[in-house]
């Protein structure tokens, strides 16, 4: 039997084994090491491309520095107070020697203190903003400096991006190389938003405290300073009490940092702050688009700031804007929701103009650009039709039922009154009469007449024009009456008197307009004699005041539209209230809210 031989293993000595392991481990970290270097090597270069390419893709900076604006348009009052600044406004490019030393301290305090030490970047300033906001748990608090601030303003936009942020600082180094301190300050004081539509420290100056940045108080430094946070809550136009207070937080920082000593941050902290709304028309929005659009077609198009003078009277037109409001709004249970006045002088001027009860909700103009259904006011131009025709105000007109093809007309009272007076018909505002008188003309001759008195919008020959049927503008119902006002002479409404540049030059002065007659004269004494006993007999008799008042009353079909158009010794007002949609209000008429409405404000002005 032969005998199994086992060899015995043979046994690796631990040394052996100790020194595999050991440069088994030194080999996984040289492969870590290199897979790391790798990374990093891949990270370094991914960043570096990524910089180059935003390098690459920098905007052309020659371009940048001379890039145009949307050039401003200043609206002025009569009394020179301003209305509303469309565009940008700038103002000439002021220096440091220029400015008092604590207008530009008072910037460099709150936005970037050690802007005089940097290099375009802060690094402390964004270590203690990243603990700040990481300990707030928000955004708190910015790192941005004055030159960060001056890239991004003139070279790039205000969308928050990495690639913004890159360039930004790319940006900050090439200026802090090609310009001096002074310089990059300069530029940023020129060029920085500062609410309003103003940029740069002048036109500031100018916007909130009527002066040069040249002559700016301490208390005023701050209150511009503190605007950089943000523009349109410090702003003083918006509330003084928020610009007082941020003014105040800049004046401690100044003490805080040595600018300014503990007696002049006290005579600073309790100077009063100027009022700008003294210099400043509450409203009149939709009267400043309006002169707004028409400014260009005047002037055509021009790359210079522009002030353009108008025939507003600030305290007319605040308080037709008041008025108007209150009364509409108390008049809501009746279905009222809106309302449009217009208020020339006997040469055409427009001196308030409200087209709606709250700009700031709707801008649409409904004094220049709603299409109304007059109702009775209309029925002006069928009579002084008649008086052209030989009619007398003594002269009788039947006023009883009448049917022309499908069209039966009632009078709003549902009665007949037999044959009238056509002062009477018209005083008390009777369909049937006026209806009936038409029928001894041509419908033709009233439309002429409105048209050559104001009306601008399509009349439709139709029987039920006689009675208001046709939309027209509140502006040139108003116009319209201008001509009965001012004795007979076509006036038409305008609101620009002069257009100038900011240095004084001027591009245009409304020159006067010759006379041209287009009521004679004897007509135009008996409608105003008409119109005067509607006011004072008929159904105008709300719209009285202590003096003369000669106007008509309209109310469209369902109560949807309710005016009185009329005048005094000064003024001519159209007063339209309604709603947009049309919707009916409850039993309101010309005879009651409008003729109110005109009383209310013309009341003390004649």
């Amino acid at each position: 039997m032969a005998q199994k031989v086992q060899k015995k293993a043979k046994k690796t000595p631990k040394s052996t084994t100790k020194k595999r392991k050991k440069t088994q481990k030194k080999s996984f970290k040289i492969k870590l090491l290199k897979v790391g270097f790798f990374c990093a090597l891949w990270a370094v270069l991914a960043v570096a491309s990524y910089i180059f390419y935003c390098y690459l893709t920098l905007p052309d900076i020659d371009v940048a520095l001379n890039k145009t604006r949307l050039p401003s348009t200043t609206i002025i009052a009569q009394n020179g107070n301003e209305i509303k600044t469309f565009g940008n406004t700038f103002a000439r490019v002021v220096y440091l020697d220029d400015l008092p030393r604590y207008v530009p301290a008072a910037i460099i305090d709150v936005e970037d203190r050690r802007f005089y030490t940097h290099f375009g970047f802060d690094v402390i300033g964004l270590t203690r903003a990243v603990v700040t906001n990481v300990f707030k748990k928000r955004y708190a608090q910015g790192a941005s400096t004055i030159t960060q601030q001056v890239a991004k303003n003139l070279f790039l936009t205000p969308k928050k991006s990495l690639k913004r942020k890159v360039q930004e600082l790319l940006i900050a180094f090439w200026l802090e190389h090609k310009f001096s301190k002074d310089q990059i300050l300069t530029l940023y004081l020129n060029r920085v938003y500062l609410g309003a539509g103003t940029y740069g420290i002048e036109a500031a100056a100018n916007k909130y405290f009527g002066k040069s940045s040249s002559d700016l108080s301490l208390k005023e430094a701050a209150v511009i300073a503190g605007l950089l946070k943000a523009p349109s809550r410090y702003n003083p136009i918006y509330s003084k009490k928020n610009a007082n207070e941020r003014a105040e937080v800049v004046l401690n920082l100044m003490l805080k940092h040595g600018t300014i000593t503990d007696a002049q941050f006290e005579k600073a902290k309790n100077e009063p702050l100027h009022d700008p709304a003294k210099y400043k028309v509450e409203g009149a929005g939709h009267f400043a688009d309006m002169v707004y659009r028409e400014a260009g077609d005047y002037i055509g198009h021009l790359g210079d700031d522009i002030y353009v003078s108008t025939t507003l009277d600030q305290d007319l037109q605040e308080k037709a804007e008041q008025v108007l409001k209150e009364m509409v709004a108390a008049n809501k249970k009746n279905n009222v929701t809106e309302g449009a006045l217009v208020i020339l002088d006997y040469n055409g001027a427009i001196k308030a103009l409200v087209g709606g009860v709250d700009y700031a909700n709707n801008q649409f103009n409904r004094a220049t650009q709603a299409l109304r259904q007059p109702g009775s006011a209309f029925k002006t131009f069928v009579y002084i039709t008649a008086l052209q025709h030989s009619f007398e105000p003594d002269d009788k007109i039947s006023d009883t039922p009448i049917k022309i093809g499908k069209w039966a007309p009632q009078n709003i009272s549902q009665k007949y009154y037999g044959d009238v007076t056509l002062d009477f018909a018209f005083a008390h505002s009777l369909n049937l009469a006026t209806v009936n008188l038409s029928r001894h003309f041509s419908l033709n001759d009233v439309i002429k007449n409105a048209k050559k008195m104001g009306i601008t919008t399509d009349l439709k020959k139709i029987p039920s024009l006689v009675l208001g049927s046709s939309e027209v503008k509140v502006i040139d119902m108003a116009s319209a009456y201008l001509s009965i006002a001012n004795g007979g002479y076509a006036a038409w409404p305008f609101a620009i008197s002069e257009i100038y540049l900011k240095n004084g030059d001027q591009l245009y002065e409304r020159a006067h307009s010759e006379d041209v007659r287009i009521l004679d004269e004897k007509t135009v004494k008996k409608i105003t004699e008409m119109l005067e006993n509607v006011v004072n007999d008929g159904t105008g008799k709300s719209a009285k005041i202590n003096g003369f008042v000669a106007g008509k009353t309209g109310t469209s079909q369902d109560y949807r539209d309710a005016w009185f158009v009329g005048f005094t010794k000064q003024y001519v007002m159209a007063v339209w209230v309604g709603n947009d949609d049309n919707s009916p209000m409850k039993n309101v008429t010309g005879s009651t809210l409008p003729a109110k409405i005109f009383s209310k404000i013309m009341t003390d002005l004649n």
